[in-house]
């Protein structure tokens, strides 16, 4: 059940939003969407559900065609996106059950998954409260079990996470993974790239509405531009001691080329973990008392920098 993207394009106007977009995200998978604002990564996934059509190329979806058969990919696709409309005068109950209807449940199976989705996304004493009284990480947990109802195959996720506290993160984190291991595959789009990084097995990067390959990351050529989280980025690492003078004497000799930072720590660089593992060896050896040696910053994070591509 892959999800198949070749050379699609899709222009608003004078405004071309997806310029040429190929990509296969593998069966089973949760895969990242990673680009700027601007990048055409809603466009996308809204062709991806069958709610636009594009302009030109080709769109596979478990191989349903969304143009062609719409009905049948609405089916098939839990769509989740950024903001989820509600009607603020029903209850969370009557607006699950309303996309029940809408996707042919029977009603007494319908009630039972819209309660178990409601429980699943921890929202069960909001069950008969107006959709009016919800914060936003509420009516995002509420999109999401919208999203799950009729058990999709595919999961096309636009910043799910967005407003959402910590615990409830963590959930979806599990959840996804859950969903995965089922084989359901997932697509989803996030900035917050330090969780993102957490619930993905490999990532797309799209800029100026095309796939592009980040330099130095290396590409599973067998599914098309999903690179791979392999650590194979050089990479900064933060290290801290209980003497910032004897850490920065150390890390400033020129074999080492640590640049001290304002806190008392000194930032490294390192092609791979092997090289990260013999700085703190060296480092050790040299007499510091290290106190803690982690990388700056998330290699998901690393990789979109890398980029270097520009905003719009």
């Amino acid at each position: 059940m892959s999800i198949e993207i070749n050379d699609v394009f899709r222009s608003f106007g004078h405004v071309l939003a997806v310029a040429g977009m190929s990509a296969t995200v593998p069966a089973g998978t949760v895969t990242g969407l990673v680009g700027p604002n601007g990048a055409g990564k809603s466009t996308l996934l809204l062709m991806l559900a069958g709610l636009l059509c594009p302009d030109s190329g080709e769109i596979r979806i478990a191989d349903l065609d969304p143009v062609a058969q719409p009905r049948e990919v609405h089916r098939t696709v839990g769509w989740m996106p950024d903001a989820f409309g509600t009607w603020d005068s029903l209850t969370c109950l009557e607006i699950l059950e309303t996309f029940a209807d809408a996707q042919g449940l029977d009603r007494a199976a319908g009630r039972r998954r819209c309660n178990e989705m409601l429980s699943t996304v921890h929202l069960s004493e909001m069950t008969h409260a107006p959709a009016r009284v919800l914060s936003r990480g509420q009516k995002q947990r509420l999109g999401l079990a919208r999203a799950l109802l009729h058990q999709p195959k595919v999961l096309l996720l636009d910043e799910p996470a967005a407003g959402m506290d910590p615990r409830s993160r963590a959930d979806l984190r599990v959840l996804l993974k859950d969903l995965a291991s089922e084989g359901v595959t997932i697509l989803i789009s996030s900035h917050i790239l330090s969780e993102l990084e957490q619930m993905i097995d490999g990532a797309v990067f799209m800029a100026h509405g095309k796939a592009v390959h980040p330099p130095e990351v290396p590409v599973n050529s067998g599914d098309g531009p999903v690179s791979r989280l392999t650590g194979h980025v050089q990479r900064q690492w933060s290290m801290r001691a209980l003497d910032p003078v004897a850490l920065a004497t150390w890390a400033t000799d020129p074999q080492i080329g640590g640049q001290p930072a304002q806190d008392g720590t000194v930032v490294l660089r390192a092609d791979d973990d092997t090289q990260a593992a013999s700085l703190l060896r060296g480092a050790i050896e040299a007499g510091v008392e290290v106190v803690s040696f982690t990388p700056a910053m998330g290699l998901l994070e690393e990789t979109y920098l890398m980029m270097e591509v520009e905003r719009r």
